[in-house]
C-alpha cells in the first residue's frame, strides 16, 4: 500500500471522528501527492437542513482568494500590461488614502504582500453590481496610513480590493467575470463559484457560528461577506479538488492539466520569493510572498494561505518539490483543531514536512518589565490596552469596534499576558480551542516602547 493510500484510509476512518470531537458541522479535504488527488468528507453542509458533505460540496475559501488574484495581477505582468514596482495610481489615478503623499507612493507589489501600511480592514457593502469593487476603493479617501509604504508588513484586506480594483480595470470586466474568464475556463473547474449566485449551482456549505462557546454551532444569518471585498476573499467558493488543481498549476510551471499555459514559469516562481520577514506570529508564516504565506518548516519550505468567512475557514499547505499539497475546507466550530491533527500527519508522511508547534503561554519566557509593552494601541476594528499591576503581571484588554462589534463581538476581553518568544507574548485566554494568540510588540516608538501592536495587523501605539 502507497503512502498517499494510508492517507486515503486513514482520513476514512477518522474524518468524520474528528469532526464531531471539535464540533464542526462539516467538512471536505482533498489531498495531492505523486499527481494523484484523494479527497473525502463527512458532517453536514447545513445543521438546519441536514443536506451532508460530500467531495463536489463547495465550501467558501476565505482569503485563500488572495492567491487567485495575485495570480489575476500576474497574468497581466505576463502580458506586460502590469508592472508590479509601479504606483497603483499610474492605473488609478484616482486612488486616494487620508494621506495623500504615501498614496502617492504606494506600488502594486506592496499590495500584494501586505505592505502599503494604511488600514487594511474596510469591509463597507458598497452593492451587490459589477461596480462595487471600485465603490469600495473610492471610499479609501479618508482611511489612514499606519506606516510609511513598505516599511514592515500588515495583513491588508483592503489592499487586495484595490489589487482587484486594478485587474478590473486592465481586463475591462468586474473581478467575478476575470475569476471566471482567465481562472476557471482555462483551469477546467467544475465546481468552483465565483459568489452566491454561482454557488447555489451547486451542493453549498453555509457557515456555523456559536454564540456562546457552550453552544451548538448553528447556521449563520448570512451566507457571505459583501461583493465590494470579492478580490479580498468575500465570496469565492470551491471544492477542495478544484482548489487544488489550480495548486497543481503552480507547481506544474503554470500549466494546466491539458497544458494550457496559465502563468509563466517566471511568474510562478516570483510569487513564492520572499518580499517581507513576519514578526513571530504563529499560524501566519514567517514570510510573505507575492499573494503567498511563507512557512520556514522542517523539512520544507512550505507555501500556504487560510481563510475565514462568516462560519466558514479554509487551510491549504503545498509543499514545493514532492509537489504534495492539502485543502481543507470547513463550516464551523473549532477546524483549528482538525487542521493541525490531520495536516501535521499528512506533511510528515507523505513530504517529511514537521509543523512546529503553535505559540503557548510560558511564564518563564515572561519580561519582568513590561514599560516597553504598556500602553494603548488603535486601528479601525479595535482598541487595545496593555496595562501592569503592582504584581508585575502583564494585562491586555481588547475591545472591538466599527464593523467587529457590530458583528457581535463588542465586549471588552481582559487576559493575562505570558511570554512566548522575546517581544512576541501570548494571552492566556484560548482565540479557540487549543490556539492561543500571539501579541509581538514591534518598533520603537523613541522612548523604548513599541511603536506597534502585532496580531497579522499592526495596532498603532496611541498613548504618549
Amino acid at each position: 500500500m502507497s503512502k498517499l493510500s494510508e492517507i486515503d484510509a486513514w482520513l476514512e476512518d477518522n474524518l468524520a471522528a474528528l469532526l464531531a470531537e471539535h464540533r464542526v458541522p462539516g467538512a471536505a479535504i482533498a489531498v495531492l501527492a505523486g499527481g494523484e488527488v484523494i479527497d473525502h468528507a463527512a458532517g453536514l453542509l447545513n445543521t438546519g437542513t441536514g443536506v451532508e458533505s460530500t467531495v463536489d460540496s463547495v465550501f467558501q475559501i476565505g482569503s485563500i482568494t488572495k492567491l487567485w488574484t495575485t495570480t489575476l495581477a500576474m497574468q497581466l505582468v505576463d502580458e506586460g500590461r502590469l508592472e508590479l514596482d509601479r504606483p497603483v495610481r499610474d492605473y488609478l489615478p484616482e486612488f486616494a488614502l487620508a494621506d495623500q503623499a504615501a498614496a502617492a507612493r504606494i506600488t502594486v507589489r506592496q499590495l500584494t504582500c501586505h505592505t502599503a501600511g494604511f488600514e487594511g480592514d474596510i469591509f463597507t457593502d458598497t452593492g451587490t453590481g459589477d461596480d462595487c469593487v471600485a465603490k469600495l476603493v473610492a471610499t479609501l479617501s479618508e482611511v489612514p496610513q499606519l506606516f510609511a509604504p513598505g516599511e514592515m508588513f500588515s495583513y491588508n484586506n483592503a489592499g487586495y480590493c484595490v489589487l482587484g480594483r486594478v485587474i478590473e480595470v486592465l481586463r475591462g470586466k468586474s473581478y467575478d467575470e476575470c475569476v471566471r474568464d482567465h481562472l476557471f475556463v482555462p483551469l477546467g473547474l467544475t465546481h468552483a463559484a465565483a459568489g452566491p449566485y454561482d454557488a447555489i449551482r451547486y451542493r453549498a456549505a453555509i457557515g456555523h457560528v456559536q454564540p456562546t462557546p457552550e453552544e451548538a454551532p448553528q447556521p449563520a444569518p448570512v451566507w457571505a461577506l459583501a461583493r465590494s471585498n470579492a478580490p479580498a476573499g468575500s465570496t469565492l467558493a470551491m471544492r477542495p479538488r478544484d482548489l487544488l488543481t489550480f495548486v497543481r498549476m503552480h507547481l506544474n510551471g503554470g500549466r494546466a492539466d491539458d497544458g494550457t499555459q496559465v502563468l509563466t514559469p517566471e511568474s510562478v516562481a516570483a510569487m513564492r520569493e520572499q518580499q517581507v520577514v513576519l514578526p513571530d506570529l504563529g499560524m501566519l508564516g514567517d514570510a510573505w510572498g507575492l499573494g503567498w504565506m511563507l512557512f520556514d518548516w522542517p523539512g520544507g519550505p512550505v507555501i500556504g494561505h487560510d481563510g475565514g468567512t462568516i462560519g466558514q475557514s479554509a487551510f491549504l499547505r503545498v509543499v514545493p518539490g514532492p509537489d504534495v499539497a492539502v485543502a481543507l475546507l470547513t463550516n464551523g466550530g473549532s477546524p483549528t483543531q482538525v487542521y493541525l491533527e490531520v495536516f501535521r500527519k499528512v506533511l510528515d508522511e507523505l513530504a517529511g514536512v514537521r509543523m512546529p508547534a503553535l505559540p503557548q503561554p510560558n511564564p518563564a519566557e515572561t519580561p519582568a518589565d513590561g514599560t516597553r509593552y504598556v500602553g494603548e494601541y488603535s486601528s479601525a476594528v479595535a482598541d487595545t490596552v496593555v496595562s501592569q499591576d503592582t504584581d508585575g503581571r502583564l494585562w491586555i484588554e481588547h475591545t472591538p469596534k466599527g464593523i467587529m462589534a457590530e458583528a457581535g463581538g463588542g465586549t471588552p476581553d481582559k487576559t493575562e499576558l505570558l511570554g512566548w518568544k522575546g517581544d512576541t507574548l501570548v494571552a492566556t485566554h484560548q482565540q479557540l480551542p487549543g490556539v492561543y494568540l500571539a501579541h509581538a510588540f514591534v518598533g520603537d516608538d523613541g522612548d523604548g516602547r513599541a511603536l506597534y501592536l502585532h496580531t497579522g495587523r499592526a495596532d498603532r501605539r496611541v498613548s504618549r
